[in-house]
């Protein structure tokens, strides 16, 4: 594995690494998303071993890479037409070294145990960088609430909680939504949540509406997050989001509130996406459309350009060949490869940031490092959505309500410290810019010496 400085400490470091990662592999068979996030992980840890032998010597590494708990159970449930589906649910704690497990549930059929495990060890970093005391944790099911009415999502939500009800709690778990799992279902969990323990315990989901104790600004955090994190990077350099061009893929909430925040700071957005496609609209996007067409009536975005005439829609993917100076990837994990980077790079790309969870393959990253791109990981860039659950957490526990200006501007200061926590990690550690390589480290350092605080458990 490639290290971030040339030296003999950090080489001996890295041929640690080598046998470890084998010994993952090995351990955690056909996880294929599970062993892109370590080996991204791992690859840049060789100068903090170097530094921090005792990382070594308390096997922080293998305890760190290996969940507290890992949860699987059958979850079944029946349609409208009274027939019965069975599906399959997963919850993995990971790491509670820095408080409850805290992160999403997602409800795709794509769902499988190496893409909770790719996105629970994600968290844990994530949740680190934010400052605030939250573990790491994922969950989901392959249930797909696409074309489901909402009785049969209630039903749903209900089996997947009366299960997964017994491992929760505020000081415990704390998951929250990701895709497929948006307030409809949070609401449908909570109430199910509530009828089985019969105690109205606010901070054990986030994501809750605002009448019964949601907090503003949580549905735009990650996609406002994001921008706020790319403006910061641009800052370190002189430069800005005004007057620049952007790309972003996907049309989910993540994308919908990027396209938000980048047109407040003066940017022009003119792509957004989904699985059919893609639109160009030059003049740039017009929210009130996208959100009517996504929000209110849960539509492609082909329609987008059927009321539109300035707009093309493109079907198929090819979203990164759009000519742009930022480029927001926001749909789902590698779906920007490292032809799709060696185009950004051709037409002028002077930053990337992941809204959604490690939406950049391993090539594409290396494609934009090598060009000098600022290159912003979704453990970083994307952090404001649990950043802002943490702020809900906070208010539920004093049952109080902010303001969505105040929660605005505590989601800015954060996404400021993370980026300035990678910034200054980096150059640390003899990488600066490299804000994959600052990100891994700072969240790495955090949890493990809370480890090594709290003794061999």
């Amino acid at each position: 594995m490639p290290s971030t400085r040339d030296s003999a400490p950090v080489h001996a470091a890295a041929r640690v690494i080598e046998p470890l990662y084998a010994e993952i592999l090995r351990r955690n068979q056909g996880e294929k998303e599970f062993h892109q996030a370590v080996r991204e992980v791992l690859e840049t840890l060789g100068p903090v071993l170097a530094q921090r032998p005792e990382f070594v010597d308390a096997r922080i590494i293998e305890r760190i890479c290996e969940p507290e708990r890992q949860l699987i159970f059958r979850v079944p449930w029946s349609d409208d037409s009274g027939d019965i589906h069975v599906n399959r649910g997963f919850r993995v704690e990971f790491s509670s070294s820095l408080g409850p497990y805290k992160g999403g549930l997602r409800f795709h059929p794509s769902v499988n145990l190496g893409i909770v495990k790719f996105l629970g060890f994600e968290q844990i970093f994530k949740n680190a960088l934010t400052g605030m005391p939250i573990g790491g944790g994922k969950g989901g099911s392959d249930f797909d609430p696409k074309g489901r009415s909402d009785a049969e999502i209630m039903r749903f939500c209900q089996s997947f909680m009366t299960e997964l009800h017994r491992h929760l709690g505020e000081y415990t778990d704390v998951p929250a939504g990701d895709i497929g799992v948006g307030g409809r279902e949070i609401g449908y969990l909570f109430g199910q949540y509530k009828r089985i323990t019969n105690r109205y315990e606010s901070g054990v989901l986030t994501g809750k509406g605002l009448g019964w104790g949601g907090a503003l600004v949580r549905t735009e955090a990650t996609g406002y997050g994001c921008v706020l994190f790319t403006a910061e990077m641009l800052r370190s350099q002189g430069d800005s989001l005004d007057g620049r061009r952007i790309a972003v893929s996907g049309s989910g909430n993540v994308a919908i509130y990027a396209i938000e925040k980048a047109q407040q700071l003066g940017a022009t957005v003119v792509t957004c996406s989904d699985s059919d496609g893609y639109i160009v609209d030059e003049k740039g996007i017009d929210l009130a459309l996208l959100k009517e067409i996504k929000e209110a009536g849960r539509g492609r975005v082909s329609e987008y350009a059927e009321r539109r005439p300035e707009a093309v829609f493109v079907p198929g993917t090819g979203v990164w060949n759009v000519p742009c100076d930022v480029a927001l990837p926001c749909a789902t994990q590698n779906e920007l490869h490292e032809a799709d980077a060696l185009t950004l790079v051709r037409n002028g790309v002077k930053a990337v940031a992941e809204g959604a969870n490690m939406p950049t393959t391993p090539e594409a990253v290396r494609v934009f490092q090598e060009a000098g791109v600022a290159f912003a990981p979704g453990k970083a860039a994307n952090a404001g959505g649990v950043a802002t659950s943490a702020l809900e957490m906070q208010q539920n526990a004093s049952r109080d309500s902010w303001t969505f200006a105040h929660t605005e501007e505590r989601l800015a200061q954060i996404m400021r410290h993370i980026h300035d926590s990678c910034y200054v990690t980096a150059e640390r550690y003899g990488s600066p810019g490299n804000y994959v390589a600052g990100a891994n480290i700072a969240g790495f350092e955090l949890v493990a010496d809370a480890m090594l605080a709290q003794g061999l458990i």
